[in-house]
């Protein structure tokens, strides 16, 4: 592995891309320690750790929010942004072949990516400084409608410049921008925990500590083996004769992965989740009485472990499979297999295969289904295994470093694996 590395660190190219998106990285985590001024952030973080929904909410913006930061919401409304965009390329026509047309297609989905999180992170910023004004110790005093708009405009400006960093760093091919930036909030919140975790060190629980650290290691080899999982269905290619010429005749696999929505079902199940208990804040004080006890009632309720981790379980469950039913489309896979010659062995062309291709997938996909809702709801098991709060796991956070660490590894190796083919 050493040697790799040292090989990886000799290639100028790589080597300067890899000092380059580490010093973005930097920048970024400089920035977040920015707050809008005037915010009690004493009072802003003791309302953070008692919520679990803006708890996760904060770690998508890469735990900016915990110090409302200039860049508070991250690349959260970017995302949203790009999984509107890339919902609506799968049912509007023309957006469906837009994405055929190559590389300026992509250029011009991307400008509208971008400009939908403009008002996306002006409405979500409005959004969230309401609903964290609504505690009941206030967060950001003195809030004149100039000054909340002045704050609005500056975390806007503040999410467009996390944007153009991300798209920076992806350039670079070392790993996904927007991952990556995820990737450096989750991990810089590692030192504080490690810090938290040996000052509370009590020697009668070791017992604790060791079951603790083994659901860790047991659940990231879990990650990365759901993740890189796949079937690999045989596909054969009919020989063809062209002249004197005979093509085909080749035997290949076509990869089904075991998880092909990645985080986005838990993305989906955390902005439905965050969306009723946003809107009962705004009426907790209202004129209305029975409008201001329904709104408290359904409050209470997603503060109900047991319900609200059941509900984000089959949430994500479900989401799974919807997400994966608009990427995954088997009649075109069907056609494109029958077009170029290629067939399942024993699987006739056509529908039988579109049929064959979508049941393989529906019986895939419960496997990445259940492991992606059981990923969800790690800290309410893990708190049920351990008995106590102060050890705490985050199932969605590992999953997205271990997916991003995967992910990145594999863009260097892709340009590791180019140069030796230059150099040869």
């Amino acid at each position: 592995m050493w040697d790799r590395i040292q090989k990886i660190w000799s290639i100028k190219d790589i080597r300067n891309n890899i000092l380059f998106v580490v010093a973005l990285l930097v920048l970024f985590r400089l920035i977040a320690h920015i707050p809008i001024p005037g915010v009690n952030l004493v009072n802003l973080r003791n309302y953070l750790s008692g919520n679990q929904i803006l708890g996760l909410l904060n770690i998508f913006s890469g735990g900016t929010i915990q110090n409302f930061s200039i860049i508070m919401l991250g690349v959260g409304p970017y995302i949203t942004a790009s999984i509107i965009v890339q919902l609506l390329t799968m049912v509007v026509p023309s957006l469906e072949e837009l994405s055929k047309e190559g590389e300026q297609g992509q250029q011009k989905i991307s400008m509208y990516t971008r400009w939908l999180t403009v008002p996306l992170s002006f409405l979500q910023s409005f959004g969230t400084i309401k609903l964290l004004n609504q505690s009941a110790h206030p967060i950001l005093t003195g809030l004149t409608p100039f000054r909340l708009i002045t704050v609005m405009m500056t975390i806007t400006a503040g999410t467009m410049f996390l944007m153009w960093i991300g798209e920076l760093i992806s350039e670079r091919k070392v790993g996904n921008g927007v991952s990556l930036l995820i990737f450096a909030g989750i991990v810089s919140a590692i030192p504080g925990g490690l810090r938290t975790l040996f000052a509370n060190y009590d020697p009668s629980q070791l017992y604790t500590y060791v079951l603790f650290l083994g659901i860790v290691i047991f659940t990231v080899v879990g990650v990365v083996f759901i993740n890189e999982g796949q079937r690999n269905i045989p596909v054969n290619y009919a020989k063809q004769v062209r002249g004197n010429r005979i093509y085909g005749g080749t035997s290949t696999h076509l990869p089904l992965r075991v998880n092909m929505a990645g985080v986005i079902p838990i993305i989906f199940a955390i902005s439905l989740l965050l969306f009723p208990s946003m809107v009962a804040q705004f009426f907790v004080q209202a004129k209305s009485a029975w409008m201001a006890h329904a709104a408290t009632a359904i409050i209470r309720l997603f503060q109900n472990s047991w319900f609200y981790n059941t509900l984000y379980f089959l949430l994500v469950f479900g989401f799974t499979y919807f997400y994966t039913a608009v990427v995954f489309q088997p009649h075109k896979m069907a056609e494109n297999l029958q077009k170029q010659g290629g067939f399942i062995p024993g699987i006739r062309p056509g529908t039988e295969t579109e049929k064959y291709l979508a049941q393989t997938m529906n019986r895939i996909n419960l496997t990445g289904a259940l492991f992606l809702g059981l990923i969800a709801i790690l800290p309410f098991l893990a708190k049920g295994v351990l008995g106590t709060q102060s050890l705490r796991i985050g199932g969605t956070s590992l999953l997205i470093v271990v997916a991003v660490a995967i992910e990145t590894a594999k863009q260097i190796e892709a340009q590791l694996t180019m140069h030796e083919y230059d150099a040869i």
